[in-house]
């Protein structure tokens, strides 16, 4: 288990909190904090340095930081930080869903994809695409006795079954879908 040094998380959130009192524009805050090169990665390089600092008070306060400033202003110059558009194929349903639900908070869907996007989810919330199966033969979810704790993006919920959870015998671990040096964002 890795631990971190409580002084570490909190120099990173110094950084932000002095860049958050210069007011920058959301977009070079997270590039500056958050993106591929920002304060972050480079203080936790490695997946797991990185994971266990997402689930720390100081990056909850980090992520209320973009929260404020992305109210304030809708993105930085083009010059500085051009845009880029994805295409996600979703289903219907999930379409209509993301609609009705940014019809609610009175918001348009690209804010609240991007607001979505920037949430951080735990790995085991990401299919595995390599593997192809379930890892059980019945096709059901591989349930653990003590599920790790994630965060979920908001508007997220469980399974809601009422299953036992399966009882496994001490398994090698699943190989992470990510790569340690692969960008996050």
């Amino acid at each position: 288990m890795l631990t971190q040094s409580p002084e570490k998380y909190r120099e990173i959130l110094q950084v932000a909190e002095n860049l958050y009192r210069q007011d920058p524009d959301w977009v070079t805050f997270f590039r500056e904090i958050v993106g591929i090169d920002g304060a972050v990665r480079k203080s936790f390089p490695s997946f797991e340095e990185l994971t266990a600092f997402e689930q720390s008070e100081e990056f909850e306060a980090i992520q209320k930081m973009l929260v404020k400033l992305r109210e304030k202003r809708a993105s930085a110059d083009p010059e500085t930080e051009p845009t880029r558009v994805i295409t996600v194929r979703l289903p219907k349903s999930m379409h209509e869903y993301l609609r009705t639900e940014a019809h609610d908070l009175r918001t348009s869907m690209n804010k609240l994809c991007i607001s979505k996007l920037l949430q951080v989810i735990g790995e085991e919330m990401i299919p595995n695409e390599r593997s192809g199966n379930t890892g059980n033969s019945s096709g059901s979810p591989k349930l653990n006795s003590a599920p790790k704790p994630a965060a979920t993006p908001v508007g997220a919920t469980s399974l809601g079954h009422n299953q036992t959870p399966l009882h496994q015998p001490p398994a090698q671990q699943a190989p992470s879908p990510f790569k340690p040096t692969q960008p996050r964002f």
